[in-house]
């Protein structure tokens, strides 16, 4: 029996499996939202982790994101959420990938370029720019005035909100 007929055979089969397996863990990441790059921290605790959260003592802002990808030396933010893409992004998840773009510029010393929010069947870039960034210590501002306020109004027309509010029991200004 020669060696050679069954070895060349089962090196092209192992080649073969190799490339599909490529080939699928490709289409797997591509799927997933996330940009090329080393998955560095995800908040299901599958890779490292982050001792603590990211920290911003001058907002006093503290998060963790979902997932951190490190893109060429810079870490991205991708935050992840369970419903579909809406047209536009809302602009709560908006200022959350806002906020996970200042922590990891604090944190790391470098300002991602952007960041990423994986809805179920898309995932959207957002440009990290001066204008987002100021936005967002805006709203902290207006959160900082609300939360020393004894009566907060409502900020939304939005049933479902009211439903799975933790305070909605105790509000007097739920929708539903």
């Amino acid at each position: 029996m020669d060696v050679t007929r069954i070895l060349i055979p089962l090196a092209l089969l192992l080649a073969l499996a190799a490339v599909v397996l490529l080939l699928l863990a490709r289409r797997k990441r591509v799927a997933s939202g996330l940009p090329p790059g080393r998955v560095i921290y995800d908040d299901s605790g599958a890779q490292r982790t982050l001792e603590k959260p990211l920290y911003d003592p001058l907002l006093n802002l503290t998060g963790k994101p979902d997932y951190l990808v490190d893109v060429d030396g810079v870490w991205v933010p991708v935050e992840v959420k369970s419903g579909y893409a809406p047209a536009q992004p809302y602009q709560s998840h908006v200022m959350q990938l806002a906020a996970y773009c200042r922590l990891v510029a604090v944190t790391s010393g470098k300002t991602p370029p952007y960041g990423i929010i994986r809805y179920r069947n898309r995932a959207l870039a957002v440009d990290n720019t001066p204008a987002l960034q100021a936005a967002l210590a805006e709203q902290i501002a207006a959160m900082k005035i609300a939360d020393r306020q004894v009566d907060v109004p409502r900020s939304h027309q939005n049933p479902a909100r009211c439903r799975s509010c933790g305070y909605r029991h105790h509000c007097d200004q739920r929708l539903a």
